[in-house]
């Protein structure tokens, strides 16, 4: 406690010394934004566009909406494959005019330039040709999300020996931005057509993710990055075992939870400044005083890294902070969190250095990240490391996580292989967990008897394949552990990876809004339910840069149901899909009220949200009234952007909605492992 005193003065001095010789980095956020009921719109509002000008922006737009719509009607594969590359210019400019989101006059000159550039690819694809695909330098690419159908940019720097004839792969370097409350797709094209960024190392392809604008890379940001980096693969030779992530500022913040959370995909992580988790950094830099729920301190452990630092070990990290720059706080937190798991950090500090990347240190980050490339990723390491708090996040190497006893308490499994045909495995807050390596990756003996001694009790298990394949399945019986995955009840409901939870997860997927038919039984209800999904919409296209689907009750069939989640707006008596399913959801409602296990809630101004399996299919979600829970009080500070909400509230509607919450909450919680209440 007395070195986290000492800790937080120490960065809190650090603070003052940078703001006042960095005064600029104080207009993105600080203690002026720290009043909830008074939040500056993000982004704001742009200039007006003169009548000329509008006008030929709706005139390029309209000729190169003819030609995508001729595009379309094409049945060869590649120009379809190739579609999103033109579309990004039209939705940019599109959201950009619509939206009012040109942010400087010379910004609307850089909208037409985008509409000529997008209709000249158009062009060219209408021809059959592509030349964009095969040139070397700065690329700017784009793809069609699974979450919403949207097209989504992001940017290359195709080093100049690539060869597309080739066969060799490349090492490619994931770089996060910074935030930027002006990065619309416009201004994002734009610059990354005229800057290489931070670091080009030498025969390295460097993706550069939107992120879907200036989230951290959470939630549907983070779902960018990885959507972003398979676009990449298919259009591209990139080398699975050299690809590394990297970032600064809000890019460093990203960069610690990739790192973290996905520890065994990059051969190393080098994050710098930023933050890496919510309390302290909130605290230092912001100078908030925080107030936070049970479940919103539980709901941190989502992108807060610390408490994963043990992953770590498998990702070599190279952190870089400035000496006297406030967001050295995130590098100084995981130093900490790291000696606590026995990992002594590499930290490089820029002399003298604010918010910026010393040159001095720049070349010794690129000598270590350039090492490691060397080296590449241990794709099959003796020694196993997963930590998790989510089953969102329960693979590392050849160890998957399959249940935990409780969700979002740490849960650990280390695993050991050892040369006399013995597997060690230690667990904590387990349930299920496996153990997979895939064809030709199993160093295990074929033909003497394996033994999987799982904390402390040995286990014969399955021994590996005539092709170095190797699979095996553990539970957890009470107390005692047994070879094979768990069985369960037809019907029974579990937790599994993708389908645990909270609301938020609903939005890392394919879904669609449905909207009611009918009308709300209490006047209260129907209001709120109608200006939440009004709500929902705007606040989907401004802080995730998407269009939200949106179809009737009506129109829902079974295609929708099979292959998106599902949010359901409305009541029983107003949405036909919530009167389907409601009778076989844990919290009961009718036109009277609403149950909660021996809890009633008057049903005339009270509303429940939740995540749940559809019962009409439940390998998706149904979530009822409710878009991504952190409101407009986030969007000023990115470490705020975490959940609000757990699997289920109550909402008392006598409490107008805010910049916090959707009125005022009176009883949440999580659901247990098997999706029942607690």
């Amino acid at each position: 406690m007395i070195f986290q005193l000492k800790f937080i003065v120490k960065t809190t001095i650090v603070f003052a010394l940078c703001a006042i010789a960095s005064p600029a980095l104080l207009l993105a956020d600080g203690p002026a934004d720290n009043i909830p009921d008074k939040v500056r719109k993000i982004p704001a509002l742009g200039v007006e566009v003169p009548e000329k000008q509008k006008q030929q922006l709706l005139q390029g737009m309209a000729k190169l909406q003819a030609s995508l719509d001729q595009l379309k009607k094409s049945k060869d594969s590649r120009i379809q494959s190739l579609i999103p590359d033109v579309e990004i210019y039209h939705r940019a400019v599109r959201c950009a005019l619509e939206y009012q989101e040109f942010f400087h006059e010379r910004e609307i000159g850089n909208g037409l330039k985008l509409l000529q550039q997008g209709q000249e690819r158009a062009d060219q694809l209408l021809k059959g040709e592509a030349p964009w695909t095969q040139k070397t330098g700065l690329v700017v690419r784009g793809y069609l999300s699974k979450i919403d159908q949207t097209v989504q940019p992001y940017s290359l720097v195709i080093p100049d020996s690539y060869t597309f004839a080739g066969k060799s792969d490349y090492r490619c370097d994931l770089w996060f931005h910074g935030r930027g409350e002006r990065l619309s797709e416009v201004n994002f094209i734009s610059q990354q057509q005229r800057s290489r960024g931070q670091y080009t190392p030498a025969n390295t392809i460097v993706l550069h993710p939107y992120g879907r604008y200036s989230n951290a890379f959470k939630f549907a940001g983070e779902v960018d990055v990885l959507e972003a980096l398979e676009s990449t693969k298919q259009n591209y030779r990139i080398d699975d075992d050299r690809v590394s992530v990297r970032g600064f500022s809000m890019g460093g913040a990203a960069c610690w939870q990739f790192a973290v959370h996905y520890s065994d995909r990059w051969f190393g992580a080098n994050p710098g400044a930023g933050f890496s988790e919510t309390p302290l950094f909130l605290d230092v830099f912001q100078k908030e005083t925080l107030n936070p729920t049970w479940y919103e301190k539980k709901l941190w452990q989502w992108y807060d890294c610390p408490g994963y630092a043990l992953n770590l070990f498998h990702c070599p990290t190279v952190a870089y902070s400035g000496e006297i720059d406030s967001q050295k706080q995130a590098a100084d937190v995981m130093e900490i969190a790291l000696k606590k798991v026995g990992i002594d950090m590499v930290h490089i500090i820029g002399p003298n250095t604010a918010h910026r990347i010393h040159p001095d240190s720049k070349i010794l980050i690129e000598n270590k990240m350039d090492s490691l490339a060397k080296v590449g990723r241990q794709r099959v390491p003796r020694s196993v490391h997963l930590v998790a708090y989510t089953l969102k996040y329960n693979r590392m190497a050849w160890v998957t996580l399959d249940a935990m006893h409780e969700e979002w308490t740490q849960a650990q499994i280390d695993a050991r292989l050892h040369s006399r045909n013995r597997v060690d495995i230690k667990t904590k807050n387990v349930t299920a967990f496996s153990l997979k390596m895939n064809a030709g990756e199993s160093p295990l003996d074929m033909i003497h008897p394996l033994m999987v001694q799982v904390d402390g009790v040995k286990l014969e298990a399955p021994r590996p394949l005539s092709d170095r394949s190797w699979h095996v399945s553990f539970h957890k019986t009470g107390d005692t552990w047994k070879v094979g995955p768990a069985v369960h009840e037809p019907g029974q409901l579990v937790k599994r990876h993708n389908l645990q939870g909270p609301i938020d997860d609903a939005f890392m997927d394919s879904f669609i809004f449905v909207s009611p038919s009918g009308t709300c039984a209490s006047p209260v209800v129907d209001k709120w339910v109608k200006s939440e999904m009004k709500h929902a919409i705007v606040h989907w296209r401004q802080q995730f840069r998407g269009d939200a689907r949106v179809m009737k009750d009506s129109s829902i069939t079974d295609k929708e149901i099979a292959s998106s989640n599902l949010v359901l707006w409305g009541a029983p008596e107003s949405n036909t899909l919530i009167k389907m399913i409601v009778g076989k959801l844990p919290i009961k409602w009718n036109r009277d009220e609403i149950i909660v296990g021996e809890r009633h809630f008057s049903a005339a101004h009270h509303a429940p949200i939740l995540i749940f399996p559809n019962p009409l299919n439940p390998k998706k979600y149904v979530v009822l009234n409710s878009g991504f829970t952190y409101r407009e009080y986030a969007y000023l500070n990115n470490a705020r952007q975490v959940p609000m909400l757990p699997d289920w509230a109550i909402i008392d509607l006598r409490t107008p909605a805010g910049f916090q919450y959707p009125g005022k909450v009176v009883d949440a919680n999580f659901f247990d492992e098997n999706w029942r209440l607690k």
